[in-house]
């Protein structure tokens, strides 16, 4: 009877405890994303692992993902309309295994693969993406995480993007280095009309997209993050991309899905 009230007791211990920690924790379902209506899902039929970076064509769509287990990273092409994929190509280089968040400027994939540990060395790949074919390699004496190129510029972030790196593609030997203006670990950026589209995680259950002025890199206005589930984290946390008001995100390792939202209002650098 004494070691039956004691267990009770001790269940009932438990269970206040539990309720304690769960009404101080964030809601992670209290909203999606902010500025936004949500438009639906597309299931992607095909082989991912734990997916990194979002790039949209007309016609087909990629992503980049790497096996954690194995130690390699791949570019995978999807077809757009269906989901369906429709070809990979893996991106390991040595030690460099862990691809980043990407993007698509004209008929290239900028794709940068890195050690995965910070203060590292990358590989930055320009593939064709009709081909999936390398065009260029260039070496970098740090870890990149993402990376987005559009009319000549280039900014890349590190581990974490903790520090911006702002180049030219004419002269990549002159680079500026802006430290990260936002508290987000922003994993995939792109550069829509002068401005710094960036997406990443705050923590597990919370995220932002920030629209960062690409001049001053100066944050103009944050649309924060829920997370869709324990599992998966934050909708913001891997691969983001974005067209017009139409904003599209893959936060989930593979079986996958791409999630589609619609901005409010549109991306403007505008104050």
């Amino acid at each position: 009877m004494i070691r039956r009230s004691m267990r009770s007791g001790l269940s009932l211990m438990l269970l206040a405890l539990w309720s304690l920690s769960v009404a101080a924790a964030p809601d992670p379902f209290a909203h999606s994303i902010e500025g936004t209506q949500f438009q639906g899902t597309r299931p992607l039929t095909g082989e991912l692992f734990h997916v990194q970076g979002l790039a949209l064509g007309a016609r087909r769509l990629w992503i980049t993902s790497v096996d954690r287990r194995h130690g390699r990273g791949y570019l995978h092409e999807f077809d757009r309309a269906s989901g369906r994929i429709v070809r990979r190509i893996e991106l390991t280089d040595g030690a460099r295994f862990h691809p980043g968040g990407i993007s698509i400027d004209g008929d290239s994939i900028w794709v940068p693969v890195a050690e995965l540990r910070p203060d590292s060395s990358s590989v930055l790949l320009e593939i064709d993406a009709a081909t999936l074919h390398v065009r260029r390699r260039i070496r970098v004496a740090d870890h990149l995480g993402c990376v987005a190129v559009a009319r000549g510029r280039l900014i890349a972030g590190n581990w974490d993007s903790r520090l911006f790196y702002v180049a030219d593609l004419s002269d990549l030997s002159r680079v500026h280095v802006v430290r990260n203006p936002s508290r987000t670990r922003f994993q995939d950026i792109k550069l829509i009309d002068g401005t710094l589209v960036a997406s990443g995680a705050q923590s597990w259950w919370s995220g932002s997209v920030d629209m960062i002025d690409a001049r001053t890199m100066t944050v103009r206005r944050v649309l924060h993050a829920g997370s869709i589930g324990p599992i998966a984290g934050t909708y913001t946390g891997e691969g983001m991309a974005i067209e017009g008001r139409d904003l599209y995100l893959v936060p989930e390792d593979g079986p996958s899905r791409l999630f589609h939202f619609r901005l409010d209002a549109p991306v403007t650098t505008a104050t």
